[in-house]
């Protein structure tokens, strides 16, 4: 079976862990920010858990192996 190339669009967008979690940043972080509260300004740096729904997508795009 041939090796897995990783999809590097999505390895530029998505973080794993030390112990194999998803995270990603939210969007919206660069349009219109000059009208946006500092309290949302400040949650877009916080990275978020990618949804249970997407996790399989995005494991297989990133090129990992499947969790145990």
């Amino acid at each position: 079976m041939p090796k897995l190339k990783t999809h590097k669009a999505t390895a530029k967008r998505f973080k794993v862990t030390g112990k194999g979690k998803l995270r990603r940043l939210r969007a919206g972080r660069s349009h219109l920010r000059r009208k946006k509260s500092k309290r949302v300004l400040r949650a877009f740096d916080k990275y978020e858990s990618v949804d249970p729904v997407d996790r399989k997508r995005v494991r297989r795009l990133l090129g990992l192996k499947r969790r145990k």
